[in-house]
């Protein structure tokens, strides 16, 4: 089965910055806090801001306290002024694009022009941009509403933001032809525009399109209902639980798109679900392929492989003999701290990865086991490979198992700062350079080769691989982690900063192995090695251009590096030795 993706679904500018506001209000802004009518129309993003303290009122009372966050779609001019008299700080959250409308209208209307404006007359931003025509504000929903209004002597038309871009072509049409001297103004966001061009697009190449999206939210329908014009199977569905897989399992290549104020991770998790849906040809042996690689990956199998192969690539790079401990090392301990990470990171899996919540939330006590004697395992086999080894391990890990711990008192705390998980970044670094020790530095010093030039380069390869590897997962977790608090590198640099880093990063580690094979720092296969950095890089740029979306194809294919580094050196092997 094949799965095409819009790269416009989800959160458009405007709903990203009503949501992140409305996010940081509590620890901003005087409690408590309220928005003024349902922030976007989407029931989770709404259920959430609900556990997170943010409350919703739909009438202004007499007084108040708090903070009141204006809803992106906008308000009349007089609920704000309303609000403040009560004695609520109000917080505008309108979307740019919508304000840009209201000025519009502002100014017109005081010059004396008649308003029209053409969408939904009862969507709440319509009725926010009637408050700012006044009297003069008229409503068409369609061209037969349009022609009943009568002829104005000067008259401006604008567009309800999210409105079906061919609709208002034909009522520009018409003024043309009837009202010449009436002004227009094209004020459908772009992103709804380049969004319904994008489903008219995917249409033609599917089976079936799924659109994702609250049932109130009107961009979101005129999805839909493009969808349905085409002609193809449109399943409208809130969450993945609205799935037909029944319906959808005789498809050979499904769309999925999404609505404005649909976040990501409802997106993912529908992609991970759609990803289920066995295809009519061989749906046996794929489903079998899709169980395997799920499991791998729920249990850090893969992960803890991809450890081990980094290891013995990292092991021939710098020419240790004996390197299966050194590898068995690195797969104990990557399999003991990534399950430990993840028992304890199961607030941020609800919403990026309910699938690995709930498994954890199955088999929590073999997991604990398993991460337990796993790790015991890599110390007792480290203790072997010298004093040096064990001790740094032993270091490791506890500094792994004391990563969520408060290790400052409350009232000895700086900058907010008692635990290490608070340190912003702190997840991402402390990782990738776990992921460097175990695989480079702890089999150069239990070969008393430490400080040598290849033993370097070689720990600053594997830990930049790690580290763009962890990155990547943070950037594609940036919604989910946001909403638990995780500060991690991608929130505070912002997902176009990130993914620019990483690309950098990795033309680095592209150009390093080979480098060093040029000046004699690593042996020819430095030269094969180019290409896991190489292939990460692909991966990240077909991420950005929307062709795949978070799900377990994606995450197997970033894990995969890792064999992949490990596959090359057993070939470079082989080809050496005949």
């Amino acid at each position: 089965m094949k799965i095409i993706i819009a790269k416009t679904a989800g959160f458009c500018m405007g709903v990203r910055r009503a949501v992140e506001m409305a996010l940081d209000a509590p620890s901003r802004h005087s409690n408590p806090i309220f928005t003024y009518g349902p922030l976007i129309h989407n029931p989770q993003v709404l259920e959430l801001l609900e556990e997170k303290g943010v409350h919703i009122i739909r009438d202004i009372p007499e007084t108040g306290d708090g903070t009141v966050l204006i809803r992106a779609h906008g308000v009349p001019p007089s609920v704000k002024t309303d609000l403040r008299q009560a004695g609520f700080t109000v917080i505008d959250a309108t979307c740019p694009r919508v304000i840009k409308v209201q000025t519009i209208i502002r100014k017109h209307a005081q010059k004396g022009y008649a308003v029209i404006i053409i969408g939904d007359r009862d969507h709440p931003e319509v009725t926010g941009l009637l408050g700012f025509a006044g009297d003069r504000g008229y409503v068409a929903g369609n061209l037969e509403e349009l022609a009943s209004l009568p002829a104005f002597d000067k008259a401006i038309l604008v567009a309800q933001t999210t409105l079906n871009t061919r609709l208002f072509e034909d009522v520009k049409s018409w003024v043309q032809m009837h009202h010449p001297d009436y002004e227009c103004f094209h004020t459908i966001c772009d992103s709804t525009a380049e969004r319904q061009a994008e489903v008219r697009k995917i249409a033609g190449q599917v089976d079936a399109l799924i659109v994702v999206g609250g049932c109130s939210s009107g961009n979101t329908q005129r999805l839909a209902e493009i969808s349905r014009r085409s002609g193809i199977p449109t399943f409208h569905i809130e969450t993945e639980a609205d799935l037909d897989f029944k319906a959808l399992s005789g498809a050979e290549t499904i769309g999925i798109t999404a609505g404005a104020s649909t976040p990501n991770w409802i997106i993912n998790r529908v992609v991970r679900a759609v990803e289920r849906v066995p295809s009519q040809n061989g749906a046996g042996v794929m489903r079998a392929v899709f169980t395997l690689q799920q499991t791998l990956l729920m249990t850090n199998v893969y992960v803890a492989a991809g450890a081990g192969c980094l290891c013995y690539t990292c092991a021939a790079l710098m020419k240790i003999p004996n390197i299966l401990p050194h590898a068995w090392v690195a797969m104990l301990y990557v399999l003991s701290m990534h399950t430990l990470n993840n028992l304890t990171g199961l607030k941020s899996d609800r919403y990026n990865d309910p699938d690995r919540e709930a498994f954890y939330h199955r088999h929590r006590l073999f997991l604990i086991c398993l991460a337990m004697s796993s790790g015991a395992m890599g110390l007792l086999i480290a203790c072997t490979q010298g004093a040096m080894p064990f001790l740094v391990l032993l270091m490791m890990s506890v500094l792994g198992l004391s990563y969520n711990l408060r290790l400052i008192p409350e009232r000895f705390m700086m900058a907010g700062y008692s635990r290490i998980r608070d340190i912003p970044g702190s997840k991402t670094i402390l990782i990738a350079v776990a992921w460097g020790m175990v695989t480079s530095a702890l089999p150069a010093m239990s070969s008393g080769r430490s400080l040598e030039p290849a033993v370097m380069v070689v720990f600053l390869w594997s830990t930049g691989l790690a580290f763009v590897r962890t990155a990547f997962f943070d950037i594609l977790d940036m919604q989910g982690d946001r909403i638990v608090g995780k500060e991690t590198i991608p929130i505070l640099l912002g997902e176009a900063r990130s993914i620019r880093m990483l690309r950098t990063l990795l033309l680095l580690f592209v150009f390093m192995p080979v480098c060093s094979g040029v000046i004699g720092v690593f042996p020819p296969l430095g030269y094969g090695l180019a290409v896991c950095p190489a292939v990460m890089l692909l991966l990240v740029n077909i991420h950005e251009n929307g062709f795949m979306l978070p799900g377990i194809r994606l995450e197997f294919l970033v894990e995969s590096l890792f064999i992949l580094a490990g596959a090359v050196t057993l070939l470079f092997g082989v080809l050496l030795r005949s």
